[in-house]
């Protein structure tokens, strides 16, 4: 009898682990194959842990300086697989509070029980706090001039919605909604799938001075993939002025 093919030998099952409903009504999932975790939304993967750097650098680009801070308030729009958390702490210092504005309580859940040895510890970390919230109510409620950075990874991008309602984060009303939450010099950073000129040029209208900083998917890609756009809070003109 011939001995198996290696292809054969290093095959492991994809496996299954928890999945829950969005309010909408969409499948969201996570699986494990071979060691790595995955989140999919009706079958589409967001995101894994085979691919991280976007999400490194999104917290990157956001927190880059608030560790000159005594004490830095950061609020993190989607927990994923919490690679953004992840450096976020390592960028901010012990004074630091990190709000994590999480839609799905089942995702919380997930890192606690099947992703502790990914990022779920950092959950315990006293300078974090998980919000069970509507990342736009969270921002509101935070009040005027409270948040040092906001970070926005809860979409696929400006045009690419994983829930309709995350529509009302990139309009003049919600860009209206960050700057007021913001310090004076906050950042906010959005992550997205691909370019969007459209929303580089809206942002800089609403009061933001704009970086877009392109993004690998992971650190062996030979190009980049993905965009983070940063938008820093600037002085507004006075009225009739451009």
């Amino acid at each position: 009898m011939r001995p198996p093919a290696p292809s054969s030998l290093a095959l492991k099952p994809f496996r299954n682990l928890a999945a829950t409903r969005t309010p909408d009504g969409s499948t969201f999932t996570l699986h494990e194959h071979d060691g790595e975790f995955f989140l999919k939304l009706n079958g589409r993967q967001l995101m894994s842990t085979t691919s991280t750097s976007s999400e490194l650098l999104l917290a990157q680009v956001a927190c880059e300086g608030l560790s000159r801070h005594r004490e830095p308030r950061v609020l993190i729009g989607g927990l994923g697989l919490g690679y953004s958390l992840q450096r976020v702490l390592e960028i901010v210092g012990p004074g630091a509070t990190v709000e994590v504005a999480e839609l799905l309580p089942d995702v919380v859940a997930w890192n606690r029980q099947f992703l502790m040895g990914v990022n779920g510890r950092l959950l315990a970390d006293p300078r974090v706090k998980v919000l069970i919230d509507d990342v736009y109510k969270a921002i509101k409620k935070g009040g005027p001039g409270v948040f040092d950075a906001i970070l926005l990874d809860v979409d696929n991008g400006p045009t690419s919605f994983v829930q309709p309602k995350n529509a009302r984060l990139y309009d003049r009303n919600g860009f209206a909604v960050i700057r007021n939450s913001l310090t004076p010099n906050g950042k906010v950073a959005f992550w997205s799938a691909e370019k969007e000129p459209d929303f580089e040029r809206n942002l800089g209208r609403a009061g933001f001075k704009v970086e877009a900083v392109p993004a690998k998917a992971n650190d062996h890609a030979k190009r980049y993939a993905h965009m983070v756009y940063v938008g820093t809070k600037a002085d507004l003109p006075p009225p009739g002025k451009k």
